[in-house]
């Protein structure tokens, strides 16, 4: 869901109360991400590291809100099994498919609260079900973050129990990280390559300390201005830097974004994804397939759909 000028659409409330710690079967339910007194932790499909090897395919959502993706509405196990559905689609170039639920763990509103924020974080007990249905189907748990007025380091800070597990990682929405006396949705918000720096840093200190494999930090992309002084991004040990582009419309909209936002990127250290609006792009129609998607140069390494 992207921001507009003229008229935002504001979200259901999620859960508010304060996330807590992960239940203590959280390291042991885990399928493909167990560990041992003996052993490091791996990747819910094996390993320590998550690229070349796999390609992420997901859904993004938060429960009980249509308007931000399919991940909120129905089944989570049914959607996870359409992702497999798919897998051979992503996997044609000798990717392994890594299945991907990005649950919009801090969700942006129009109304302050009684913070002054516009936004709310999500109950530990909604994060532990996505996390237990991601375990039970080897897939990879995503917490997106739309901060408002918030700050994103102070956001990650409040879900580090959760970034301590193997197979959590954090997704950045920027176009939603507005400033002093600005509302969310009626204007684009930003992020400088500092604060996601900041971020990268911590997370990178979650994966030292507790001898993780390889953590995914993403950030979200609509348009250029939304990412200040991205060629200043820095590798941090352990983290695998993501850059999802979320530009919306027509193929030849979207593989126009693509274009644009790829040659800004800073690669390699940045790996590429591409975001699918199963809602918005239909309107001018129409959705993009698969094989359009895997067309695109380079290749996405991570497909999303909303």
């Amino acid at each position: 869901m992207a921001p507009t000028t003229t008229s935002p659409k504001a979200t259901s409330s999620p859960s508010t109360s304060v996330v807590a710690t992960p239940s203590a079967s959280a390291s042991t339910t885990a399928a493909g991400s167990t560990t041992t007194a003996s052993s490091s932790p791996e990747l819910p499909r094996g390993g320590a590291s998550v690229f070349p090897h796999y390609r992420l395919v997901g859904y993004c959502g938060h429960p009980g809100s249509s308007a931000l993706g399919l991940l909120g509405i129905g089944d989570l196990d049914q959607r996870v099994a359409e992702l497999e559905a798919m897998s051979g689609a992503f996997t044609g170039d000798g990717r392994t498919m890594l299945p991907v639920l990005e649950l919009i763990a801090t969700v942006v509103h129009a109304s302050p609260g009684a913070d002054g924020t516009y936004r709310t974080r999500s109950s530990s007990d909604l994060i532990q079900r996505f996390l237990d249905a991601a375990r039970r189907h080897q897939a990879y748990l995503l917490l997106n973050i739309q901060p408002g007025r918030a700050d994103f380091l102070g956001e990650v800070r409040a879900y580090e129990s959760w970034l301590s597990e193997p197979d959590v990682g954090v997704a950045l929405d920027p176009e939603w990280a507005v400033g002093p006396g600005q509302v969310p949705g009626k204007v684009f918000g930003h992020v400088e390559a500092a604060t996601l720096n900041a971020v990268g840093a911590y997370v990178s200190s979650i994966v030292t300390a507790h001898q993780l494999p390889e953590k995914v930090v993403l950030y979200h992309q609509l348009a250029p201005s939304i990412v200040g002084n991205e060629q200043q991004l820095q590798q941090h040990p352990g983290v695998a830097w993501v850059k999802s582009v979320d530009g919306i419309g027509s193929p030849a909209a979207k593989t126009a974004t693509w274009n644009r936002l790829v040659a800004r990127t800073p690669q390699p250290l940045v790996h590429l994804g591409f975001k699918v609006f199963l809602d918005e792009d239909s309107k001018p129609g129409p959705v993009m397939t698969p094989a359009q998607v895997m067309g695109l140069t380079p290749v996405p390494e991570y497909v999303m759909y909303e």
